[in-house]
Protein backbone atom coordinates (compact mmCIF):
# COMPACT_ATOMS: atom_id res chain seq x y z
CA UNK A 1 0.00 0.00 0.00
CA UNK A 2 1.23 3.32 -0.93
CA UNK A 3 2.09 6.53 1.67
CA UNK A 4 1.10 8.96 -1.24
CA UNK A 5 -2.10 9.94 -2.44
CA UNK A 6 -2.91 10.29 -6.64
CA UNK A 7 -4.05 13.69 -5.98
CA UNK A 8 -7.15 15.38 -8.88
CA UNK A 9 -7.29 18.91 -9.77
CA UNK A 10 -9.23 19.17 -6.39
CA UNK A 11 -6.86 17.67 -3.91
CA UNK A 12 -3.88 19.46 -5.65
CA UNK A 13 -1.82 22.31 -3.75
CA UNK A 14 -2.30 25.85 -5.49
CA UNK A 15 1.17 24.93 -7.28
CA UNK A 16 0.30 21.92 -8.50
CA UNK A 17 -3.34 22.64 -9.39
CA UNK A 18 -2.62 24.46 -13.19
CA UNK A 19 -0.08 21.96 -14.00
CA UNK A 20 -2.57 19.31 -13.59
CA UNK A 21 -5.23 21.46 -15.50
CA UNK A 22 -2.46 21.57 -18.35
CA UNK A 23 -2.54 17.83 -18.33
CA UNK A 24 -6.42 17.24 -18.46
CA UNK A 25 -6.52 19.99 -21.56
CA UNK A 26 -3.53 18.42 -23.60
CA UNK A 27 -4.18 14.64 -22.95
CA UNK A 28 -8.14 14.53 -21.96
CA UNK A 29 -7.74 13.18 -18.10
CA UNK A 30 -5.27 13.35 -15.45
CA UNK A 31 -2.79 10.37 -15.52
CA UNK A 32 -2.26 9.03 -11.86
CA UNK A 33 1.68 9.32 -12.74
CA UNK A 34 0.69 13.25 -12.85
CA UNK A 35 -1.56 13.08 -10.02
CA UNK A 36 1.21 11.64 -7.90
CA UNK A 37 3.72 13.80 -8.90
CA UNK A 38 1.36 17.24 -8.03
CA UNK A 39 2.64 15.80 -4.47
CA UNK A 40 5.26 17.86 -5.60
CA UNK A 41 4.39 20.80 -7.64
CA UNK A 42 8.28 21.04 -8.81
CA UNK A 43 9.06 17.02 -9.60
CA UNK A 44 5.63 17.44 -11.77
CA UNK A 45 7.01 20.84 -13.42
CA UNK A 46 10.14 19.32 -14.33
CA UNK A 47 8.57 16.10 -15.60
CA UNK A 48 6.55 18.26 -17.50
CA UNK A 49 8.89 20.33 -18.81
CA UNK A 50 11.50 16.97 -19.37
CA UNK A 51 8.61 15.60 -21.55
CA UNK A 52 8.40 18.76 -23.93
CA UNK A 53 12.45 19.05 -24.01
CA UNK A 54 12.37 15.22 -24.77
CA UNK A 55 9.75 15.90 -27.93
CA UNK A 56 12.35 18.29 -28.94
CA UNK A 57 15.09 16.40 -29.83
CA UNK A 58 16.03 15.13 -32.86
CA UNK A 59 14.28 11.63 -32.44
CA UNK A 60 11.05 10.66 -34.59
CA UNK A 61 8.35 9.79 -32.63
CA UNK A 62 8.98 5.81 -32.87
CA UNK A 63 12.48 6.41 -32.12
CA UNK A 64 11.14 8.37 -28.85
CA UNK A 65 9.08 5.49 -27.98
CA UNK A 66 11.77 2.89 -28.52
CA UNK A 67 13.59 4.88 -25.81
CA UNK A 68 11.57 5.36 -23.43
CA UNK A 69 10.24 1.60 -23.31
CA UNK A 70 13.79 0.26 -23.50
CA UNK A 71 14.47 2.98 -20.41
CA UNK A 72 11.15 1.43 -18.09
CA UNK A 73 11.85 -2.26 -19.36
CA UNK A 74 15.15 -1.61 -18.13
CA UNK A 75 14.33 0.06 -14.86
CA UNK A 76 11.76 -2.76 -14.53
CA UNK A 77 8.33 0.10 -14.84
CA UNK A 78 5.03 -1.46 -15.20
CA UNK A 79 3.66 1.59 -15.47
CA UNK A 80 5.63 3.16 -17.88
CA UNK A 81 5.75 0.02 -20.39
CA UNK A 82 2.15 0.10 -20.30
CA UNK A 83 1.76 3.72 -20.56
CA UNK A 84 4.56 4.27 -23.70
CA UNK A 85 3.53 0.82 -25.40
CA UNK A 86 -0.25 2.53 -25.43
CA UNK A 87 1.38 5.91 -26.97
CA UNK A 88 4.07 3.73 -29.08
CA UNK A 89 0.78 1.99 -30.55
CA UNK A 90 -1.80 4.76 -31.05
CA UNK A 91 -0.03 8.46 -31.42
CA UNK A 92 3.22 7.30 -32.85
CA UNK A 93 1.85 4.18 -34.79
CA UNK A 94 5.00 2.00 -34.17
CA UNK A 95 5.25 -1.27 -35.50
CA UNK A 96 3.46 -3.48 -32.92
CA UNK A 97 6.87 -6.07 -33.43
CA UNK A 98 9.25 -3.73 -32.61
CA UNK A 99 6.97 -2.80 -29.57
CA UNK A 100 6.49 -6.27 -28.78
CA UNK A 101 10.47 -6.95 -28.35
CA UNK A 102 10.79 -4.15 -26.36
CA UNK A 103 8.39 -5.18 -23.62
CA UNK A 104 10.21 -8.74 -24.11
CA UNK A 105 13.92 -7.58 -23.92
CA UNK A 106 14.71 -9.07 -27.30
CA UNK A 107 16.22 -8.04 -30.21
CA UNK A 108 14.20 -5.46 -32.82
CA UNK A 109 13.52 -6.68 -35.94
CA UNK A 110 14.79 -3.12 -37.55
CA UNK A 111 18.57 -2.96 -36.73
CA UNK A 112 18.81 0.90 -36.68
CA UNK A 113 16.24 0.97 -34.26
CA UNK A 114 17.86 -1.85 -32.80
CA UNK A 115 20.78 -0.15 -31.71
CA UNK A 116 18.98 2.67 -30.39
CA UNK A 117 17.51 0.15 -27.84
CA UNK A 118 20.23 -1.60 -27.53
CA UNK A 119 22.38 2.11 -25.96
CA UNK A 120 19.57 2.94 -24.47
CA UNK A 121 19.17 -0.34 -22.15
CA UNK A 122 23.23 -0.33 -21.92
CA UNK A 123 23.31 3.77 -20.58
CA UNK A 124 20.57 2.56 -18.04
CA UNK A 125 22.06 -0.67 -16.98
CA UNK A 126 25.34 0.80 -16.56
CA UNK A 127 24.24 3.89 -15.21
CA UNK A 128 25.91 6.02 -18.04
CA UNK A 129 29.32 4.06 -18.05
CA UNK A 130 29.03 3.63 -21.75
CA UNK A 131 31.89 3.44 -24.12
CA UNK A 132 33.82 1.58 -26.51
CA UNK A 133 32.13 -0.96 -28.58
CA UNK A 134 28.22 -0.01 -27.29
CA UNK A 135 28.90 3.62 -27.92
CA UNK A 136 30.69 2.46 -31.76
CA UNK A 137 27.93 0.43 -32.76
CA UNK A 138 25.51 3.26 -31.82
CA UNK A 139 27.09 5.66 -34.02
CA UNK A 140 27.68 3.36 -36.47
CA UNK A 141 24.10 2.44 -37.32
CA UNK A 142 23.96 6.06 -38.25
CA UNK A 143 23.20 8.07 -35.29
CA UNK A 144 24.98 11.31 -34.06
CA UNK A 145 27.27 12.31 -31.19
CA UNK A 146 24.27 14.89 -30.53
CA UNK A 147 21.85 11.81 -30.09
CA UNK A 148 23.64 10.25 -27.72
CA UNK A 149 22.99 13.35 -25.29
CA UNK A 150 19.71 13.16 -26.73
CA UNK A 151 18.90 9.80 -25.22
CA UNK A 152 20.64 10.53 -21.67
CA UNK A 153 17.56 13.48 -21.74
CA UNK A 154 15.40 10.55 -22.19
CA UNK A 155 17.16 8.29 -19.38
CA UNK A 156 16.59 11.36 -16.85
CA UNK A 157 13.25 12.54 -17.57
CA UNK A 158 12.14 8.54 -17.71
CA UNK A 159 13.94 8.40 -14.94
CA UNK A 160 11.95 10.43 -12.99
CA UNK A 161 8.85 8.68 -14.01
CA UNK A 162 9.58 4.88 -13.44
CA UNK A 163 11.08 5.62 -9.75
CA UNK A 164 8.14 7.89 -8.84
CA UNK A 165 5.83 4.87 -9.69
CA UNK A 166 8.32 2.62 -7.80
CA UNK A 167 8.13 4.98 -4.90
CA UNK A 168 4.39 5.48 -5.05
CA UNK A 169 3.13 2.43 -6.50
CA UNK A 170 1.04 4.69 -9.41
CA UNK A 171 -1.82 2.88 -10.16
CA UNK A 172 -1.96 1.69 -13.71
CA UNK A 173 -4.92 4.15 -15.30
CA UNK A 174 -7.41 2.42 -17.07
CA UNK A 175 -6.65 3.99 -20.06
CA UNK A 176 -3.26 2.47 -20.55
CA UNK A 177 -4.87 -1.24 -19.26
CA UNK A 178 -4.71 -2.72 -22.85
CA UNK A 179 -1.20 -2.62 -22.51
CA UNK A 180 -0.65 -3.65 -19.15
CA UNK A 181 3.07 -5.53 -18.48
CA UNK A 182 4.81 -7.98 -16.17
CA UNK A 183 8.47 -8.24 -16.50
CA UNK A 184 9.80 -11.31 -18.48
CA UNK A 185 10.51 -14.35 -16.05
CA UNK A 186 14.16 -13.96 -16.78
CA UNK A 187 14.34 -10.06 -15.70
CA UNK A 188 13.29 -11.44 -11.94
CA UNK A 189 11.80 -9.03 -9.80
CA UNK A 190 13.05 -6.84 -7.48
CA UNK A 191 12.10 -6.13 -3.98
CA UNK A 192 12.21 -2.39 -2.04
CA UNK A 193 15.12 -1.73 0.12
Amino acid sequence: MSQFQIHSILTANASAKPLLEGSLKKYGFVSNLHGGLAEAAAALKAYIELTALFDQTSFCPTERQVILLAISAENHCTYCVAAHSMIAKHMAKSDPAIIEALRNGKPLPDSQLDALAGFTRAVVKNLGLVCGQTLEKFIAAGYSRAQVLEVLLGVAFKTLSNYTNHIINTPLDVAFQAEAWEEPAQCGNRQCA
